[in-house]
């Protein structure tokens, strides 16, 4: 008897840079594939009528990511991915975040329109500080496995 399971992780690596380039903040937090996300992931595998994550997006919510989430809590920006790499059985999204957001970002997500999308993943955490010549840059790694 065969006993396998599959499982989807998400890792988020977030670099705030200052108006020189230097790094001011890094942060490397786990995340959530939504029920969305695993659906969205099962549609895929049937055929390609779900349109490819395209969007990463960044808000003010502060709402503990749940299975249920369709949408952040509180988007404050969102911007089309900068480049999608698969290797292996990891899928990467890369998105930048420009100068003029101030405020505190704390929650992002993954996905496939700039507006009504289907959401893959989300992620909450503590308040990431953005001054209007601060750039945002994060990467988004989804590793799925078997156990």
């Amino acid at each position: 008897m065969f006993d396998d399971s599959i499982s989807c992780l998400g890792n988020v690596k977030i670099k705030v840079l200052d108006q020189d380039g230097k790094v001011k903040e890094e942060r490397d937090l786990k995340n959530l594939v939504v029920s969305t996300g695993l659906n969205y992931i099962c549609s895929r595998m049937k055929d390609a009528t779900a349109t490819a994550m395209s969007h990463m997006a960044i808000g003010t919510g502060t709402t503990a990511a749940a299975a249920g989430d369709t949408a952040l809590g509180s988007q404050l920006d969102i911007q089309s991915l900068t480049s999608t790499t698969v290797s292996t059985n990891t899928i990467q999204y890369v998105a930048s975040f420009g100068t003029g957001l101030t405020g505190a970002v704390t929650e992002s997500g993954i996905f496939n329109a700039a507006s009504s999308g289907t959401m893959l993943c989300r992620v909450v955490f503590s308040a990431v500080n953005l001054s209007s010549t601060d750039t945002l840059q994060v990467t988004w790694t989804l590793t799925l496995s078997a156990s």
